[in-house]
């Protein structure tokens, strides 16, 4: 498609500037201007037509073939179109030859004029250039099966007889014994036999937690092995395996998408018969009325020349072009002309959880240390045992002690424990950090902090258990928080009257803490395959589906999917799998492509009503019916300015899109209204950074408190208020103060912190 469409324009640019250049003052060879060389300009052009008509051979095959079948499409208008210009011209250059022959200079000339020869190469070319744009998207599919399949280890490593073997993962069998050592790629799907791991599924199942794993425990090929050595039994392999499966539904649902039924091809099946049958009805007329055979059929031709649809060839191409460009400037990448098309139609979209609503990475939501524990102090701990984990609510934690300035002490001596955490001595202190499952088995009392952690978890959190010892520290949660503007999506859609469903492979109670907060339904635990399934039960329900994702796991789905959206963010295979991919990783941007197409498939439309406008008001003329009363017959000049007019119109229509707007930008005065508010809450922030609690032990009298008072207000950037009933100092801070440094300055005053909230 790509060597056509070079080849045709290289044959069209230089025959539309012989053809038209002239008439915009452009400079000719003197061997093609002038009477007396009209048959060496109309020649010339023949011989760059002719080529283009056979490089693109193919609509003449298919359009005819329609037409034969009864069935006319755009090909068959195409085609017919290109052929009639072809044929008539082939006809005007005999003419040119006859009367140059017979020394009529005058009637050479005028037939001269008459050549539609740019016209058919330019038809050709135009769908050509849409053409290669559907070829190059459908080629994507193969790469995204490409990418799924360089996932999958190329070797693994089996014990055949007590000894290690790395042979060709085709070879494994059901049975065989694996080794996975820490950083590998666990080649098939299978079970653990001994040792125990920390299991990266983000490749399959798109949750971005690291999965613990023990004896017994199922684990899936092409997932990453992050911590642990095991040993393994091969289960299912081949195309057994999960990754397999996974490709073959991603082949599945390419192939069974289909291609959407255009509009031009619903106004070619009434408009092509129409044309014929006028041509036909014309020419016979005129020859019962006594005009000669080449009077009649110049009627016939005339008439499907002046049909001959240059502007339906701009109508699409231009619209889609103008409107995934504007889709571009939004970081909007439209991959096909059908995406843009359809997506005006979709009632419901499927969201993936993680890294699509979510930020797809678990960050430290809340800070909660026990009685008498200083935060600062609990987070150095924290992170002074998590810095020798490789485990990503490690290095969360790590993250997050980082950018709260707080300095890790070293750790050493680390044991990790199967199921529960990690162990280390920090400072001659022996930390623990892990779930409840590990405080229970130590026998650690909680101080009531377990229906925290219940809490915590309803919420969607990850609740970890810090120990210095037997005393118990506190509890740090985590979790893959919402993105900025997914709620805001969210409430977009339901406006557009949309529904909005969430897929997702995380456990239920997370997914419905999600749901909950952004008031959609969810459906949790989904294997890849289901998430396929359901997007197929939706389609089979009647609803137009866009199905929005980032993953390896989405792939399916999005190949499914009507529209399969991909965040940019996510793998190379969810984007090679869609048909829109958004830039910049950001939901608002899919309702900005809904919106999109529905402005494209409105310009669409209109584009086509002017396209077939011009050519339809100059049938009447080229087919004789005003020649009897005022003589008037298809002038060369007439159809030259209706094509011209057509296209102008439908050129100038589809560069309104240039124009769009999402409507959530639509209302400057409003979103100046909510900067300013969103600059007043930013400036209140840095009056009073932050809020704090010091719990103080041994204030006995107004004294003590005044002693304290005085020592905190004459700190930079604090404004305290001191309560001897409460124990307490409840500190305003208009800079950033570390807790060290308040303790410090009530220690240096006599007095105990015990506690900073």
């Amino acid at each position: 498609m790509k060597k056509r469409l070079i080849s045709s324009f290289s044959f069209l640019i230089p025959l539309f500037y012989i053809s038209m250049g002239h008439m915009m003052g452009a400079p000719l060879p003197s061997i093609l201007t002038g009477k007396e060389n009209i048959m060496s300009f109309a020649l010339t052009q023949l011989l760059l037509a002719t080529p283009v008509l056979i490089i693109n051979k193919k609509f003449f095959l298919v359009g005819f073939q329609a037409l034969a079948n009864r069935a006319p499409n755009m090909d068959s208008l195409v085609a017919l179109g290109s052929a009639a210009s072809y044929i008539y011209s082939i006809f005007a250059i005999y003419a040119i030859g006859y009367h140059l022959g017979h020394g009529d200079l005058e009637t050479a000339h005028h037939y001269g004029m008459e050549l539609y020869l740019e016209g058919a190469a330019m038809i050709l070319t135009l769908i050509t250039v849409g053409k290669y744009m559907e070829t190059r998207s459908k080629g994507k599919t193969s790469e995204a099966i490409s990418k799924l399949m360089d996932l999958s280890p190329k070797t693994a490593t089996v014990l055949h007889n007590g000894k290690e073997q790395e042979i060709p993962v085709e070879q494994v069998t059901a049975g065989d014994v694996i080794l996975v050592r820490p950083g590998q790629a666990i080649p098939v799907d299978g079970v653990i036999l001994e040792g125990f791991s920390s299991i990266d599924e983000s490749a399959i199942t798109g949750e971005s937690i690291p999965v613990d794993k023990k004896v017994g425990d199922t684990v899936i090929g092409a997932t990453v092995n992050k911590t642990g050595f095991f040993k393994m039994e091969a289960t299912h392999v081949g195309s057994d395996t999960t990754l397999s499966r996974i490709i073959a539904l991603v082949e599945e649902a390419g192939a069974s998408k289909a291609p959407i039924a255009k509009l031009a091809d619903t106004v070619s099946g009434i408009f092509v018969p129409t044309v014929i049958t006028i041509a036909v009805i014309a020419t016979i007329v005129w020859m019962f009325l006594g005009q000669p055979f080449s009077f009649a059929l110049s009627i016939g031709i005339a008439v499907l020349v002046i049909s001959c649809p240059c502007a339906l060839g701009l109508a699409t191409p231009t619209a889609i072009m103008v409107g995934t460009g504007k889709g571009a400037e939004y970081g909007i990448l439209v991959k096909s002309a059908e995406s843009l098309e359809i997506a005006h139609q979709i009632d419901t979209v499927v969201l993936d959880k993680t890294g699509t609503l979510t930020e797809g990475r678990p960050i430290v939501t809340d800070v909660l240390p026990a009685p008498g524990v200083l935060r600062n102090p609990f987070l150095r701990m924290a992170a002074s045992i998590e810095a020798l984990s490789e485990h990503p609510l490690a290095e969360a934690i790590v993250q997050y002690a980082e950018e709260n300035e707080i300095t890790r002490n070293n750790a050493e001596n680390l044991l990790a424990t199967a199921g529960q955490g990690i162990e280390a001595d920090v400072n001659g202190k022996h930390i623990l950090g892990g779930n409840l499952k590990m405080m229970q088995e130590r026998n650690i009392p909680l101080h009531g902090f377990e229906e925290t952690a219940i809490r915590l978890a309803k919420e969607g959190k990850t609740p970890l258990f810090f120990a210095e010892g037997e005393k118990f520290l506190g509890i740090l949660a985590l979790a893959d928080t919402l993105k900025p503007t997914s709620k805001d999506a969210v409430d977009a859609f339901h406006h557009m009257g949309i529904d909005v469903i969430m897929l997702t492979g995380d456990n239920k109670r997370t997914a419905d803490a999600i749901a909950q907060k952004l008031g959609i339904h969810a459906i949790a635990e989904v294997l890849p395959q289901d998430k396929e399934m359901e997007v197929r039960r939706l389609q089979e329900s009647g609803k137009k589906v866009a199905m929005i994702g980032d993953g390896i796991n989405d792939a399916p789905a999005l190949m499914r999917a009507d529209v399969g959206i991909a965040i940019g963010a996510g793998t190379d295979i969810a984007m090679e799998s869609a048909d829109i991919v958004l830039m910049k990783s950001d939901l608002m941007d899919a309702v900005t492509a809904v919106e999109l197409s529905h402005a494209t498939i409105r310009n669409i439309k209109q584009n086509l009503f002017w396209a077939f406008f011009y050519n339809a008001c100059g049938i009447p003329l080229a087919a004789g019916v005003f020649f009897l009363s005022f003589g008037w017959k298809l002038n060369p000049m007439f159809a030259a300015a209706a094509m011209s007019c057509s296209s102008f119109f439908v050129v100038s229509n589809a560069l309104r899109l240039k124009l769009f707007k999402p409507a959530h930008q639509k209302h400057p005065a409003v979103n100046a209204a909510a900067e300013i508010e969103n600059k007043a809450i930013i400036t209140n922030k840095e009056e009073i950074l932050m809020k704090k609690v010091l719990k103080i032990e041994g204030m006995m009298c107004h004294h003590c408190t005044g002693r304290v008072d005085k020592a905190l207000n004459e700190m930079d950037g604090v404004k305290a208020v001191v309560s001897l009933e409460g124990k307490s100092a409840e500190v305003e801070l208009s800079k950033e103060i570390s807790d060290e440094a308040l303790v410090k300055v009530v220690t240096d005053a006599g007095y105990e912190v015990v506690d900073i909230q």
